[in-house]
C-alpha cells in the first residue's frame, strides 16, 4: 500500500497541516529529523518516521512505500534539493510550501528527470506562491500580449519561526526582479510604486518573492516584480542601508539571529489566523500601454497554506498529470485559489 508523508510536521506550519489532515480523515505519515516529531505523532495519533535528509540511506528507506511527499521543513534551501532527489529515486511526487526563488529554479531544473520518472514536482503550494501565481495566470489570460507584470500583497498575518529563518538567510542576498526574461540581482527595495490593495493606494517596495521565477514559468512574461506595502521613509532607509548587506551575511550574525528567532518567535495564534485577511494585487501592461489590474482577498497566509497544500495533495493523489515540473497554477489552473476556504474571486478590471 502506498502512503503520503509530511516532512517537517513538527514545525509551525507542518503541525497545522498535520492537524487539519487528521480533521479531514486523511492519514499522512508525519516525519522529521528531530525527536519532536514523536510528540506531534502522539498529539494526532498519526504514524511517525524520524529521519534526517543528511542521511540518504535513511531517507530512501523512509520513502520506500510513499507516493507523495509534502515538504514543510524550512529553510527549503537546505531541504528541497535532497528531498527532490529522494523523491525522484522513490518515484514519489514532491510538493513543498517554499517561497524561495532558488528552490523554484532548482525544482524547474529537474523537469526532465521528473518526466522520466513520471512524478510531479510542484514547490510553492502554500501562500507562497498560490494566490499570486493564480492571479498572474488570470491576468495573462486577460492580456496575452502583456510585457510587464507587477504583483503584490498586503497582510498582517505575522511570521512563523521557519519564515523568519528564511528571511534571515536571505538578508544579504538583496532584491530580485525579472527584466527582459532574465533574473536580475538588485539592491533591497529596488523599485517603489503605489499599489491598490483595496481602499487607498499605498506605497510599496519590491521584494525577492518567488513569483519572479514562478510567474515567468506560468505566464512567459519577461518583466516581473513583486511588491509589499511599506512607508516611503522606510523604503528610503532600506535603500540607504543596502551597503550593509555583506555584514548581514556573516555566519556569526546569522547564527545569532536564528537563535533569537528560536527563542522568541512562535507564529500567529489561532485567533489571528482566523481574523486576519490578505489582499493580493496584480497589474499587467502591454507595449501599447494598456493596463489591466487584478485583485483578490484571501484568508490569513498560514490558513491559506494549510488548505491549499492539502487541496493539492488530495488532487494529486486522486489523479496525477504527466510527470514534470509545475507551478501551482499550471498544475490545477488559476481558479485553484478561488476553491480555498476564506478566499474570494479574482476580479480583473
Amino acid at each position: 500500500m502506498k502512503h503520503w508523508l509530511i516532512y517537517g510536521a513538527n514545525g509551525y506550519t507542518g503541525r497545522l497541516i498535520a492537524l487539519q489532515a487528521k480533521r479531514l480523515g486523511l492519514q499522512p505519515i508525519l516525519a522529521g529529523r528531530s525527536l519532536d516529531i514523536h510528540r506531534i505523532g502522539a498529539e494526532t495519533g498519526l504514524p511517525v518516521r524520524q529521519f534526517d535528509l543528511a542521511d540518504p540511506r535513511a531517507t530512501a528507506a523512509a520513502l520506500t512505500d510513499v507516493q507523495l511527499v509534502l515538504n514543510c521543513a524550512g529553510p527549503f534551501s537546505a531541504t528541497a534539493a535532497p528531498m527532490i532527489a529522494a523523491c525522484l529515486n522513490a518515484g514519489a511526487h514532491y510538493l513543498d510550501i517554499t517561497g524561495e526563488y532558488r528552490v523554484f529554479e532548482h525544482a524547474h531544473s529537474q523537469h526532465q528527470a521528473a518526466c522520466r520518472e513520471g512524478i510531479v514536482i510542484c514547490p510553492g503550494v502554500g501562500f507562497d506562491v498560490v494566490p499570486t501565481d493564480c492571479l498572474a495566470m488570470a491576468l495573462h489570460a486577460a492580456m496575452p500580449d502583456a510585457l510587464q507584470l507587477h504583483l503584490g500583497f498586503a497582510t498582517a498575518s505575522g511570521l512563523s519561526p521557519g519564515t523568519c529563518k528564511t528571511l534571515i538567510e536571505t538578508l544579504a542576498d538583496g532584491g530580485k526582479v525579472r527584466e527582459a526574461g532574465q533574473l536580475r540581482s538588485v539592491p533591497n527595495a529596488y523599485q517603489m510604486r503605489e499599489c491598490d490593495f483595496g481602499g487607498e493606494p499605498q506605497w510599496a517596495m519590491s521584494i525577492p518573492w518567488g513569483d519572479v521565477v514562478t510567474a515567468a514559468y506560468s505566464t512567459g512574461i519577461a518583466n516581473i516584480s513583486v511588491f509589499v506595502p511599506a512607508p516611503k521613509p522606510m523604503i528610503r532607509v532600506l535603500r540607504g542601508l543596502d551597503w550593509l548587506r555583506p555584514l548581514l551575511g556573516a555566519a556569526w550574525l546569522q547564527r545569532a539571529l536564528v537563535a533569537l528567532v528560536e527563542r522568541w518567535v512562535k507564529g500567529p495564534t489561532a485567533e489571528q489566523r482566523a481574523s486576519l485577511h490578505t489582499q493580493v494585487w496584480g497589474e499587467v501592461r502591454n507595449a501599447a500601454g494598456a493596463v489591466k489590474v487584478g485583485q483578490l482577498q484571501t484568508s490569513n497566509g498560514y490558513a491559506l497554506t494549510v488548505h491549499s497544500a492539502l487541496h493539492v495533495v488530495q488532487a494529486l493523489l486522486a489523479e496525477a498529470p504527466a510527470g514534470g515540473y509545475y507551478t501551482p497554477a499550471q498544475l490545477l489552473g488559476w481558479q485553484l485559489v478561488e476553491h480555498l476556504p476564506g478566499c474570494g474571486k479574482i476580479v480583473i478590471h
